[in-house]
């Protein structure tokens, strides 16, 4: 049959992103512990495209996808999937971005009862022909802050809420991104309190004294977190939004920060 896609284009504009997006499939995402988690997710699969085609096959990106539904999948399977896109699409570059939903264990503090958070995550990728994959692990972790103002000032208690750290890292080459769980953890300890699904009353008791002893702006977990950041091996480059969803404004208090690291 015809392949119109692969016919010649007059116009003389290479498009930089051509593909399908908002595509829902199961995947296996690999955890730290050396197993997997089976996540549902939402994935944006795209090539370059050279100015001399009219269009690429949007067939090609299922049939390389679908396969990848039954087996675990991490930094280096993605980087083979986007050198088998640009293999089969005859593209001088590709990009893979993966959001879903991870679950991490939780343990309340006091009773020990274990529970589950969950957290917004994607995996990105870009990669261009004959050179390595730039992979970003993005996470979203909650946490709760308490405001130092409100403490200084009242006689009775502190208004505290629930707050969010976007996180966006990206490693060298040579080095290994960091565990969702362990960017979790590290950036989770920068707010005045982490956050707990399954809370008893010792539990609640214990968060809200300690939220209460480590008061915190939106910009002091904010600072926290760039300083933490610094610290890990062989970090290129991140960026963070912190965000407190207010419990006594009908607005959200919120700040970001962006850097290349010195390895």
């Amino acid at each position: 049959m015809e392949d119109i896609q692969s016919s010649t284009d007059q116009r003389g504009i290479a498009i930089q992103k051509v593909g399908i997006n908002e595509v829902h499939l199961p995947l296996l995402i690999k955890m730290k512990d050396g197993g997997f988690q089976q996540v549902l997710a939402c994935i944006r699969f795209t090539v370059s495209l050279p100015e001399h085609y009219k269009g690429t096959h949007m067939s090609r990106f299922l049939e390389i996808l679908y396969p990848w539904s039954r087996k675990p999948v991490a930094e280096h399977e993605m980087e083979v999937i986007l050198e088998e896109a640009m293999s089969h699409l005859s593209a001088p570059s590709a990009d893979l971005a993966i959001r879903f939903k991870y679950f991490i264990d939780r343990e309340a503090p006091v009773t020990r009862q274990y529970s589950c958070l969950d957290l917004d995550c994607c995996f990105s990728g870009t990669k261009k022909r004959g050179e390595p994959m730039a992979f970003t692990l993005r996470v979203e972790v909650p946490v709760t802050s308490l405001c130092p103002c409100s403490k200084a000032i009242a006689a009775y208690g502190a208004h505290n809420q629930r707050s969010l750290i976007r996180a966006r890292v990206r490693f060298a080459v040579d080095q290994d991104c960091i565990y969702i769980e362990d960017l979790a953890e590290l950036l989770e300890a920068q707010g005045s309190c982490p956050v707990y699904p399954l809370l008893k009353r010792e539990d609640e008791k214990y968060v809200t004294e300690r939220a209460y002893e480590n008061p915190k702006f939106v910009e002091d977990i904010l600072r926290d977190s760039v300083l933490a950041l610094r610290r890990l091996p062989g970090l290129q480059w991140f960026a963070l939004e912190c965000e407190n969803f207010e419990s006594i404004h009908n607005h959200n208090a919120f700040a970001s920060h962006e850097e290349f690291v010195e390895i």
